[in-house]
Parts: structure tokens; sequence; C-alpha cells
């Protein structure tokens, strides 16, 4: 018998139960990990060096970078922070740095040191951490809660799922009378095979991003909140740095149009049109007008060899060649369709995604159990009483820089608050 069983052996779960140890000494708490290893997100998390938090400060601009549940979150945010996660791992000898873009990480630069940050202080408080034991199922009784795993049956008085996306606890929620928003993949990167972007991998640029409308929705303008588009105006906007990969495009900017666009791109299969404007400081038109003035200037030089605008010159090479300009030809002999060409190469150009991939080992997905079924106040449920939420197996997903580890601190720390304060 135990006073709170935490399922799932991740942030979530080991943050919780720290702070109901710390606050609750007397109760008996257990976490349950189906694995054989806990933490295991952790570990691979901001590139194996763990982005714990974000050093933005103000709970009402935190919660913006929520596409699915910062409106929720904006409450919670304000009783729980990144300055507060920060203080919890710099109490227990773990430094931390803000990075210049807002990212925090271990000064350490390893996500180890959180794990055993997390293992220390479990260990230390007592708490119970039990390998190897997937539930199969959950019920309420009478005292509580019967969990069942392969070989045995457990009670405790209240229960904690810190699952992540979890397809199995989410069914068994939904058996219990909950209900699960389906699950999308949030956070991903894109498949696009183009010779613009064939031998140019790592180059980073600054741009702004249109997502193309298709002629056809599957879904009605009205239900994807686009009412007032027309059909030439773009679904989804965003700019930030655009890394080119060996798949296609990645980066903040990429990784943050999925994220927002996640029930839309879903929508599309995965397979749309992205305008990519490489030179967001100028429209097509004033593109042009630039181009023209390089001509006069530069009228003896090649155009392939003309360090004209502030981009990657391996980039520029490929959209001089893709705006059919020769490699020895010189700004003097361009025509005019030809300088058009590059303008619009510069600023729109369209690419052609086919598909997705999982942006580095971190999977995030839009979806879990309903808000609305959920006590922000203390991440309870509001079906059942002593039934608590934490992390991404509710419906909230952030964008990256170590916003949905703040949601799973912010939810694990409540929890255990109302967990503690009710025993």
């Amino acid at each position: 018998m135990f006073d709170v069983i935490i399922v799932g052996g991740g942030a979530a779960g080991f943050y919780a139960a720290i702070h109901i140890a710390e606050q609750a000494p007397h109760l008996k708490i257990a976490i349950f990990e189906r694995g054989k290893s806990v933490l295991a997100k952790v570990k691979v998390s901001g590139g194996g060096r763990c982005n714990v938090t974000h050093g933005e400060f103000s709970p009402k601009e935190l919660a913006t970078n929520y596409p699915r549940g910062g409106k929720e979150l904006l409450g919670p945010f304000h009783k729980y922070a990144p300055m507060d996660v920060m203080a919890f791992f710099e109490e227990r000898g773990v430094p931390l740095k803000i990075e210049d873009d807002g990212r925090v990480f271990p000064t350490s630069d390893s996500s180890q040191t959180i794990i055993d940050c997390f293992l220390r202080e479990s260990n230390k408080l007592g708490i119970q951490v039990l390998k190897n034991s997937s539930v199969k199922a959950f019920k309420k009784v009478e005292k509580g809660w019967q969990v069942t795993t392969m070989n045995k049956h457990y009670f405790a008085k209240k229960l904690l799922l810190t699952t992540g996306s979890n397809p199995k606890i989410w069914e068994q929620l939904e058996a219990v009378g909950h209900h699960i928003v389906p699950p999308i993949p949030s956070l991903f990167t894109f498949n696009i095979n183009d010779e613009r972007l064939n031998g140019i991998q790592g180059v980073s640029v600054h741009a702004t991003l249109e997502v193309m409308p298709k002629k056809m929705f599957s879904t009605s303008r009205e239900e994807l909140g686009l009412k007032s588009l027309s059909k030439e105006e773009p679904v989804l906007l965003s700019e930030g740095p655009v890394l080119v990969t060996h798949w296609g495009l990645s980066g903040p900017a990429i990784l943050k149009l999925s994220a927002w666009g996640a029930n839309i791109l879903y929508d599309y299969h995965y397979s749309f049109r992205i305008k990519v404007n490489w030179t967001p400081e100028y429209t097509t038109e004033s593109m042009e007008s630039y181009l023209r003035k390089v001509k006069e200037l530069e009228a003896k030089k090649t155009v392939l060899r003309t360090h004209a605008v502030e981009i990657p010159k391996r980039l520029w090479a490929k959209l001089v060649q893709a705006a059919n300009i020769e490699q020895d030809e010189r700004w003097a002999d361009l025509t005019k369709e030809k300088l058009q060409n590059l303008a619009e190469q510069l600023t729109a150009s369209i690419f052609k995604v086919d598909g997705k991939s999982t942006f580095k080992e971190e999977f995030v997905t839009a979806g879990g159990v309903d808000l609305k079924e959920i006590n922000f106040k203390t991440f309870e449920s509001k079906i059942h009483p002593t039934l608590y939420f934490a992390g991404e197996i509710i419906n909230v997903d952030a964008i990256t820089g170590g916003f949905n580890f703040q949601n799973a601190w912010t939810g694990a720390y409540l929890a255990a608050q109302a967990i503690a304060a009710s025993d």
C-alpha cells in the first residue's frame, strides 16, 4: 500500500515525487517506470545537454510559446515559473546558465547532471523507484486506486500520471471517462528534395516562411480558423533561423511552424508548398529594384562571385543557378527576366514539402487529456478526485527552447503541492 503512486519515471514524475516527499515526509511514494531505466527523455533532451527551461520570467510572455495550453497555463505560471525551476536546481548543487537565445542549461552542458540530481534526491528522500513495472490497468476503488502491473496489484490513496504520449494510458483514461484529444505530431522538420538545397547542408539563414494553402481542404476553413484568408494568402507564417539539412529544412523557424501548424499540416498529410524569403528585409519588388542598382554598380563582375546580399555564399550560388544565370554571366548581361528570377528566388523560393522527420531524438505530440477536464490550480482530474496529471500526458505542447519541460515542472509542482496538502 502506497500513499502516492506516480506512473512514469520521467522528468515530471521525479520532480513531483521529490516535492511531495519534501513537503510530506511521512508519505510512502513510489514511481512506476515501464522501462529498464528512468529519465530516458531527459538524457537525450537538448542534444544531450538538457534544456531545462527558458529564461522568460513573464508568465504572460511565457504562455505565448504554447500552441495548445497557453491560456490554461497562464495561472499556473504565476505560481511556478522558470525562476522557481532554476532555484530548485541551484539549491541542489546544479548550477545553470542562460544562453543568448534564452535557453537554460546546466553549466556542465550534460543532461547527466540533471539525472544525477533527481536520483540522488529521490534516494535521499526514500522514494521507491520500480523499474520494469509497466502499468496494465488502474481503477478507482473505495479508498483510492488499484494499479495493476504484469505481476501484481498495488494500492494508493492518490494517483499521479506523468506518462507523456503513452497511447495505452490514454486508452485506460478513456475507459474511466476522460476524453482524449487524438495525438498528432508536433515539433518536426520538413522533408524536401530540391536541387537548391543539395550539397549545402549546415547553411543557416534568418528567413521568413509561409505555408501556402491547398486548393481544397479536407477540413473546412472555419474549423482551421481561416475564415478571412483568400486562397492566395498563406496559411501559416513564421520567422527565424532556418537550417538546411540532409533531408530538407529544420531550425527554430521550421519547428515553430510545425508546432503552431500541427493540426493543419496533419490535415495536409505533410504534403504542401512552403515559400521562403531568404532576405526578410526585402519584398520581391524591392529586391528587384535593389538588384537593378547592383547591376549598374557591378556591371563587369560575374553574378555568381558578387556578394550582393547577406546570405551564405553557398546558398547564393544555388539561387543564382536556380534563376538560370550562367556561372560566368556578368551583371551587365543579365536580362530583365533573369533579374526578376533572381529576385524571386531570394524572396519567394517555393519548395515542395513531402513528409516530416522527428526533431532529433525528441518526440513531442499535440493531443492528450482534454484540458477542460483538468483543474489547473491543482492539476487534478475534474472527473476523478485524487487523480492527477503532469507533463505531456495532457493536451499541452510547446515550441522548442525548454518550454515543454517547463510545462512538466509547473504541473508536477502544483500537483505535488495539492497531494501533500490534502493528505
